[in-house]
């Protein structure tokens, strides 16, 4: 459900963004088809991102049997099992990454913890261009609790990213937190409707994390992603060793 601000940017976009794609992962500690809280909210930025012609998807890595580890396949390191590069895969096709996390001990999630983890392993592979290999996408994050922790859980995940390499546009980061202690999550219904759907504050920070991440990865996708120049690791190697003038000191 969008508010009717909302609805009125959707309607009112002169920007053409139907080539874009954006996965959300939602690392919620439920598995599907139990409701998440997370997810609710994740909704509204899925909402606005369809309504502008964005292809969406929408997975939840709990009901993965992904191995711990930092390698691309874990069942090359000692693990029976891996669905992680199913879940890389799809990462690869994104142009947009939007992490869901709930709050726990005022930290993201073990799984959230597990995702950055299996992304960072990945992260050491180069595109065509002889960048490391997430560049060009762009990520954002939606947190969920009901303890303070937003902009603590914000900040890891997308420190996290953008050190892998995805472009971080401002306001990147959205989240909802109820009062100190146990009471009604994101979108449980109280007698004055679903709790937070009213919150001048989420809801703003969504829809500008949202059409941010938009309006960059166009940007990144009409110039055929982030420029190569200086930031090469193919030609690091080959061009690091500074020749010194007095051999003795090599």
């Amino acid at each position: 459900m969008l508010t009717n601000k909302q609805e009125t940017l959707c309607n009112e976009s002169t920007w053409d963004f139907s080539g874009l794609t954006a996965l959300f992962l939602n690392c919620t500690l439920k598995p599907s088809p139990q409701k998440s809280h997370t997810e609710t909210l994740i909704n509204v930025s899925k909402s606005i991102l369809e309504k502008n012609d964005v292809s969406t998807e929408m997975l939840r890595p709990v009901d993965y049997d992904i191995a711990p580890g930092v390698y691309p396949d874990m069942t090359e390191h000692g693990f029976e099992n891996d669905d992680w590069p199913i879940i890389q895969e799809k990462v690869m096709y994104a142009n947009i990454l939007i992490i869901g996390s709930p709050i726990w001990l005022g930290e993201k999630s073990s799984v959230c913890s597990k995702v950055i983890e299996r992304l960072y392993g990945y992260s050491g592979n180069l595109n065509d261009k002889g960048q490391y290999a997430y560049y060009g996408r762009v990520g954002g994050c939606v947190i969920t609790g009901n303890e303070d922790g937003i902009k603590h859980c914000s900040m890891s995940i997308l420190y996290g990213l953008q050190h892998l390499g995805f472009v971080i546009p401002p306001q990147a980061d959205a989240g909802w937190i109820g009062e100190a202690g146990p009471g009604p999550s994101y979108g449980d219904e109280s007698k004055d409707g679903p709790v937070g759907f009213d919150n001048e504050f989420t809801q703003r920070n969504i829809t500008f994390m949202t059409w941010n991440l938009m309006h960059m990865a166009l940007m990144m996708d009409q110039a055929g992603g982030m420029p190569a120049h200086g930031n090469q690791r193919s030609e690091w190697e080959a061009g690091c060793r500074f020749d010194h003038p007095n051999p003795e000191h090599r």
